[in-house]
């Protein structure tokens, strides 16, 4: 027998996707919360599920569409009662996506969500709901309202804007996201002393372009992480997604000299190849991904700087790689991520002949990361007999789970300390004594624990 017919409807939100589709995800909690909905985020113990979709490349696209598919199937097995998907995939298909799946209840597209949870609310009754819900109105420069934290109590990520103005040529986000629309400063810090006030001691500042935030506001970066460090002393700031060209070079004072902001950087460079960079339309040239690099680390003496990669784009030859692999090694890129190329409808790139086989692409990408584990595995085993400081994200059965400084949540290493207690929030002081085959730290209590 179908939930539906119990006294209580419970909707399981499920999540795909980046950071920033996170928060989407938590804005659809509080929002169906708020509607009286019960939610949970585990659609075996659901009656309706809602599907917060990712359709930023083919992988992200094609773990959207299965999983569209499975909840399908849980439907036509009697055990949800309605399926509901949201989000990126809708944003860039829009109504199409309803005669590839029919079976689907609702769509919604990208919005404060308030009509989705009321459609959903409906759903849960049996009233009849549109079959698409459009958003008349991207989000812009006002709060996006309360949130239901799915993120542990030690840090929240905090969206600064929405968009981009860049025109990459591999890249899909413009056409579902719109152009770079800043959040006001008032909109930023009033969010951020609620999540101060709720025990966050990191707030990871998130943006299709981090450094564009304010340009449009007559402001820059730099006066809202300053903004947002002053807060609370207690309250850190993690900056990521800062696109490197036209960087807003005060930032690099406050990652050196503000307390309260991590000496820590995201940016997206993606290759170093001028040829490459030059055909991703990417502004600049190798040398000045190099120059940027080599300044943040003169002007902030031990920064961590973390990257993104493509590899395998159309025209990228041996050579490019061969240099994308000695860039991550000769300026050890140990906090890398990598993904390979793969065409988007709606890009520049689209139509380009694909010159590297999808076999060689693999291969190029083993190469850009086994650089990267190289570089990663000597940093972190210099640590190994030190002590450093660490924030506790969660307290488990097995010790505890945390970060440094120079780790991001989710993309970056971990720590793990056993010896000692601490509550989530926490920061301990933690002596390293191993690192295991993921390159995490494993720790035991520190000098003066």
């Amino acid at each position: 027998m179908s939930r539906a017919t119990q006294e209580a409807c419970a909707v399981a939100l499920v999540h795909l996707g980046c950071a920033r589709n996170l928060i989407d995800s938590e804005v659809m909690l509080a929002r169906m919360a708020e509607a009286g909905l019960m939610v949970t985020g585990d659609p075996s113990h659901a009656d309706i599920a809602v599907l917060n979709t990712c359709s930023f490349i083919g992988p992200a696209r094609a773990e959207s569409e299965r999983a569209i598919l499975d909840l399908v199937d849980r439907k036509k097995r009697g055990e949800l009662s309605a399926v509901v998907v949201a989000g990126c995939l809708v944003q860039r298909y829009r109504r199409g996506l309803r005669e590839r799946f029919p079976d689907v209840d609702l769509f919604a597209e990208i919005s404060d969500y308030r009509k989705l949870a009321s459609a959903v609310q409906d759903l849960s009754t049996g009233t009849p709901v549109p079959k698409y819900l459009e958003a008349l109105e991207r989000p812009g420069a006002e709060r996006e309202g309360a949130r239901l934290l799915s993120t542990p109590g030690s840090y929240a990520y905090l969206r600064i804007s929405h968009g981009c103005d860049h025109t990459c040529s591999f890249c899909a986000i413009p056409s579902i996201r719109g152009p770079h629309r800043s959040k006001s400063l008032d909109a930023v810090t009033s969010e951020a002393r609620e999540l101060v006030s709720a025990g966050v001691r990191e707030l990871v500042l998130v943006a299709e372009d981090s450094t564009a935030w304010g340009r449009d506001l007559g402001s820059e970066l730099p006066d809202l992480v300053e903004a947002l460090a002053s807060l609370d002393p207690e309250t850190r700031v993690r900056v990521m997604y800062a696109y490197p060209n036209n960087f807003p070079w005060r930032l690099s004072e406050l990652l050196r000299d503000h307390p309260n902001v991590l000496p820590y950087l995201d940016m997206p460079l993606q290759h170093v190849a001028t040829p490459v960079l030059r055909a991703m339309r990417r502004a600049g040239k190798g040398d000045q991904v190099r120059a940027t690099v080599e300044r943040l680390r003169e002007e902030v003496p031990g920064i961590t700087i973390r990257s993104t990669l493509l590899v395998g784009f159309p025209g990228e030859t041996e050579a490019d790689v061969e240099e994308l692999c000695e860039f991550v090694r000769s300026y050890k890129l140990g906090r890398m991520g990598a993904f390979p190329y793969s065409p988007e409808e709606g890009t520049a790139a689209f139509d380009l002949p694909v010159e590297v086989p999808a076999e060689e692409i693999t291969r190029r990408y083993d190469a850009v990361l086994a650089a990267r584990n190289e570089v990663l595995d000597a940093a972190q085993r210099e640590l190994i007999g030190t002590e450093v400081e660490v924030l506790i994200d969660e307290n488990s059965r097995f010790g505890l789970v945390g970060r440094t400084v120079m780790d991001a949540p989710e993309v970056d290493p971990i720590v793990l300390v056993e010896g000692m207690e601490a509550e989530v929030g926490d920061r301990v002081r933690a002596t390293v004594r191993d690192i295991d085959d993921e390159f995490d730290l494993l720790c035991g209590p520190g000098a003066n624990a």
